[in-house]
């Protein structure tokens, strides 16, 4: 019974720190930190503008000191990738719990309690947010997307021996010990298989993966990523479970 008080005590304080890395997305990145704010949890965002050049980062600086109270903005001088806009919040991150959140509305906050559930529970110091889990809305597109994302988990998987379904998902939560003790390097959208790799190799470590849902958007939407991150992705698949 004692364990279970100091369980609950924990979740009371918990502090949780999400991690939203911004390019170009002047469109969406009101709308995804009010989705964000509006979550009951207690919390800080750290927002890290990654050098945009559509007017983001001028609205960015002037939300930093009006009604988002919670809310920091640190701004890159220039583009330097989603996996350094990562690094740099993680560096500032102060809360208990560690997360990542795209500013592009493809993943819903209202999922939090969903992803937050195995650690606040006391089961996982890891949790992925599979989108191939079996659960929640789903949009239809690119079928050789999907058949790519499935390809990078399976060749991971053979490295990192772990059963995921979804390794290269943006929704990742990390007890903030974990993800700071870390050592990672990659600045682009290899921070996915090299921070699988790299919690992989640390056979303490709980590794939960939870079903989310997926509001995919298209290229004329706004989506990034394209087949060059996919050869990436395969190399640090081979880097950092080969030689680190």
């Amino acid at each position: 019974m004692e364990s279970d008080r100091v369980s609950k005590d924990w979740r009371a304080d918990c502090l949780l720190t999400i991690i939203m890395p911004v390019y170009n997305e002047k469109q969406t990145v009101v709308a995804a930190i009010e989705a964000v704010l509006a979550t009951p949890h207690r919390k800080e965002l750290i927002v890290v503008d990654d050098g945009s050049t559509d007017g983001t980062r001028e609205l960015l600086a002037e939300l930093d000191y009006l009604d988002y109270p919670g809310v920091r903005v640190l701004l890159h001088p220039e583009n330097r990738g989603k996996g350094r806009a990562i690094r740099t919040g993680i560096e500032g991150a102060a809360g208990d719990i560690v997360m990542v959140q795209d500013a592009d509305l493809e993943y819903d906050p209202n999922e939090y309690p969903t992803l937050l559930a195995p650690i606040l529970a006391g089961k996982a110091d890891v949790v992925f947010g599979s989108r191939f889990g079996g659960h929640g809305a789903h949009r239809v597109l690119y079928f050789w997307h999907y058949v790519g994302n499935r390809f990078l988990t399976l060749m991971s998987n053979v490295f990192t021996d772990l059963n995921l379904t979804d390794m290269e998902t943006c929704y990742k939560v990390f007890k903030r010990e974990v993800i700071q003790g870390l050592t990672l390097r990659e600045d682009r959208f290899g921070f996915e298989p090299e921070v699988t790799a790299r919690v992989a190799r640390n056979k303490r470590l709980r590794i939960y993966e939870v079903p989310i849902s997926y509001y995919g958007r298209t290229y004329e939407e706004g989506k990034k990523i394209n087949w060059k991150d996919g050869f990436r992705a395969i190399w640090c698949i081979l880097k950092y479970n080969l030689w680190g």
